[in-house]
């Protein structure tokens, strides 16, 4: 029974306010927690300075990590949007607490879903025809739902196999914009007052990025391409690509091939169901196996055609048939400039080759400016190379904080970072995290060593490669 004509117009009236303040309100969310969370931080950081035991002082930043991780956890999980995303960076075992680690790696793909009424208009809308008149079934539940979009399972009318529909978040890119703001403020303090790193520059690249996201048209030519090149490349592609579904595809809905497989987060529990040991030999060669694969892609992506999948987040991630990759969600994905894919490819061989002099010219090459109080400022410079652009960590080394006394960051500060190179850095980031999380060590600089000087040859930078050595230098016997 429709409401009468005063009610009505009174509850349009406070539907438009609650529009109208809503990203007001969530900005002040966003500061009072993040307040809280940094402020908490500092005071810790003040009380340890004053205590002399070592493991006194340890066990303080333990339950600092504890409380810290609790608090994040419900600032990304409440507020969702951009700030699951930061959940996904922070939430790697080789950057974050363990305490955080535990806490944060739960939001991927838990993000709140869209009732399936609003689902069923966001399509009808798209494809101009009847949710009937499209599907054979559609399951309710989603399979998974992330800050930009959810996941069905489906089956078309047209079709005898299952099929994958990504349907955006009505709303969701307003809020992502008043996120990125208030990330961005939050970078500039952050930069100005604890971290020598050019950070502000990281969430202008993102902010584009986020942009991008909500064009799933874009998405998928970016699927397709990706998918071509990497089949046109390799014998056999060594990660799997969903097909796009033809004339399925909307600004706000996209069909593809559904996969079937075990999210990579799940993997171990996956394997003590088969009877594997997931700490036994046999499991660490299937993670060594799904892990090069997996860089294999990447390497190629990056360094040979400069345009790349920028999201390998553990939920982007299955693994099919026992060892086979997919890699899913093309909504963030890069393309590099020529020269500043020649100018990493050139890094890549220096970091392999642990060139020291090399690996700063190259630096030099990105636009990348810094400032030292280091005495051996290309070993820390190199060292520094080594935590944004390269997956391998010094021995027994889990975690890289850059609050710590000892990181590069307090020794070579980041004036100027190239906005280009951060969808790098963060891809760098994630398969980082992966690797710590399988318990491996992996370089994939060293992996991609040969991908670079087929690119660097094709471009006349390098006449040949036979010809060169690796330089070997004490950095060897570090990793």
């Amino acid at each position: 029974m429709p409401l009468p004509l005063p009610l009505a117009q009174a509850q349009e009236l406070r539907d438009r306010l609650s529009d109208r303040l809503r990203p007001w309100s969530r900005s002040a969310q966003f500061w009072v927690r993040a307040v809280d969370i940094y402020g908490s931080y500092k005071v810790c950081q003040l009380r340890t300075g004053f205590v002399k035991d070592e493991e006194e002082r340890e066990a303080m930043w333990e339950q600092q990590h504890e409380i810290g991780a609790q608090k994040m956890y419900s600032l990304c999980s409440e507020l969702g949007g951009l700030f699951l995303k930061a959940a996904q960076i922070l939430g790697k075992p080789d950057l974050a607490p363990t305490a955080w680690v535990k806490r944060l790696v739960t939001l991927c793909d838990r993000a709140p879903s869209t009732p399936i009424e609003v689902v069923r208009g966001v399509v009808e809308k798209q494809f101009c025809k009847s949710f009937d008149e499209i599907f054979d079934f559609f399951e309710v539940e989603p399979v998974g739902s992330a800050s930009i979009a959810q996941v069905h399972r489906a089956r078309l009318k047209s079709s005898k196999t299952d099929v994958a529909v990504k349907v955006q978040h009505p709303g969701a890119e307003q809020l992502m914009l008043v996120d990125i703001r208030n990330m961005q403020a939050f970078a500039l303090f952050l930069q100005k007052y604890d971290i020598n790193f050019d950070l502000f520059s990281a969430t202008k690249e993102m902010e584009k990025q986020i942009c991008y996201e909500f064009d799933f048209v874009r998405e998928a030519r970016a699927m397709e391409r990706i998918r071509e090149f990497l089949r046109v490349s390799n014998k056999k592609p060594p990660v799997m690509v969903p097909r796009v579904i033809p004339g399925m595809i909307s600004r706000e809905v996209l069909v593809m091939e559904f996969i079937q497989g075990t999210p990579i987060m799940n993997l171990s529990n996956e394997m003590s169901k088969r009877g594997i040991d997931p700490a036994g030999k046999l499991a660490a060669m299937a993670k060594q196996k799904i892990l090069t694969d997996l860089t294999l892609a990447y390497g190629q992506m990056i360094l040979k055609d400069g345009f790349f999948h920028a999201d390998p987040h553990p939920g982007n991630i299955l693994i099919c048939n026992n060892t086979e990759v997919a890699l899913l969600d093309y909504g963030q994905v890069k393309e590099m400039p020529e020269d500043l894919r020649l100018a990493y490819a050139n890094l890549v061989i220096a970091m392999a080759d642990d060139d020291l002099l090399r690996t700063k010219e190259s630096l030099s090459e990105f636009g990348f400016k810094t400032w030292s109080i280091a005495d051996n400022e290309l070993e820390e410079l190199f060292q520094l190379s080594l935590r944004m652009f390269d997956t391998r960590l010094p021995p027994g080394v889990t975690v890289l904080s850059p609050f710590a006394d000892d990181s590069s960051l307090n020794k070579v500060g980041v004036e100027s970072f190239p906005e280009e190179l951060f969808s790098v850095l963060r891809t760098i980031q994630l398969l980082r995290g992966l690797t710590v999380g399988m318990g491996l060590r992996f370089s994939c600089a060293q992996q991609w060593k040969p991908i670079a000087e087929e690119a660097l040859l094709k471009a006349g930078r390098i006449k040949d490669v036979k010809s060169r050595r690796p330089r070997r230098s004490f950095l060897r016997r570090l990793f």
